[in-house]
């Protein structure tokens, strides 16, 4: 059971993410939002023929024409979503060098998604993974069930080291057997040692029956090693440490030369099953990285 105080922090976290999301949600990324992954919003339902009060624009020329009696597209509006956020929570997400951690920026980009789902009248449910999935929290509408998904999404500590993208792919693939809109937000950091996604098979699956896009959160110390010489590192995964000389041009060229084959073949990957995809570092703003993802669905 947490502490008064705890709880009090929590809380506060929590109002603050909401505050700024909420305000960016109907600020800028519901209409976004809504274009990207609902189109118009209508689905075309019948013709019948033009009654007093109708909108002209609604008129259809062809079917008028040859019935020479005016009509109009009768459009009824289309079910509402069922939004599922699939977010890391795993031990490499605690790296950050830059404003934030990863697994600051994925809380963030969560919980905007959530609001501007919310605002378009979406269920919205979130699964939580590391190398198991560690809590899903099924789709639901409501605010309250909205700020209990953010209040996980800053409090849930995994309860392993690991990642396992594709347990919770097949997990989704499993639980929701209507098609959704999934969001895999993490820094799919989930490799062979030759650089190759473990996650393609799983990957494969989900994506016929669900609409998957990903959010991958970087920090751009990731991608290179700066030259500081003798250095002690840690996975914080695995729990394996080393010593590196980072004042080895050869070693800091091998592992950006891996890391560089580590993004090839995951862009190779959403090519070959077309995956919509976005790249956003924890120095970046993520707001521009997001609206430009919505503009090109």
């Amino acid at each position: 059971m947490p502490s008064s105080s705890t709880a009090n922090d929590l809380l506060k976290k929590v109002r603050k993410i909401e505050i700024r999301t909420r305000a960016l949600s109907h600020q800028i990324f519901a209409g976004e939002y809504h274009s990207a992954f609902k189109g118009r919003g209508m689905a075309f339902s019948e013709v019948r023929e033009y009654q007093y009060g109708d909108d002209p624009r609604s008129m259809d020329w062809n079917v008028t024409a040859r019935l020479r009696a005016p009509y109009v597209k009768v459009y009824e509006e289309e079910r509402e979503m069922t939004v599922v956020l699939l977010i890391d929570i795993s031990r490499s997400g605690l790296f950050g060098t830059a404003d934030k951690t990863k697994r600051d920026l994925i809380a963030e980009i969560a919980a905007v998604l959530s609001f501007s789902a919310v605002i378009n009248n979406d269920k919205v449910g979130a699964l939580f993974f590391s190398d198991h999935v560690e809590k899903f929290i099924p789709p639901k509408k409501g605010r309250s069930h909205l700020l209990h998904i953010i209040r996980e999404i800053i409090e849930l500590k995994p309860t392993s080291d690991g990642t396992d993208v594709g347990e919770a792919l097949r997990f989704l693939t499993n639980a929701l057997k209507k098609k959704c809109t999934a969001f895999l937000l993490s820094d799919m950091l989930d490799v062979a040692p030759d650089g190759s996604p473990r996650y393609e098979d799983a990957l494969k699956v989900a994506r016929n029956r669900h609409d998957i896009s990903v959010i991958k959160v970087y920090d751009p110390r990731e991608k290179t090693i700066p030259s500081v010489g003798l250095v002690h590192v840690k996975d914080s995964e695995t729990g394996e440490s080393a010593w590196v000389n980072t004042s080895s041009r050869k070693i800091r060229a091998e592992y950006s030369k891996w890391f560089g084959r580590v993004d090839e073949n995951e862009r190779k990957l959403f090519n070959r099953y077309q995956i919509d995809s976005v790249d956003i570092a924890t120095n970046d703003d993520y707001v521009k990285g997001l609206m430009g993802f919505f503009g090109r669905r």
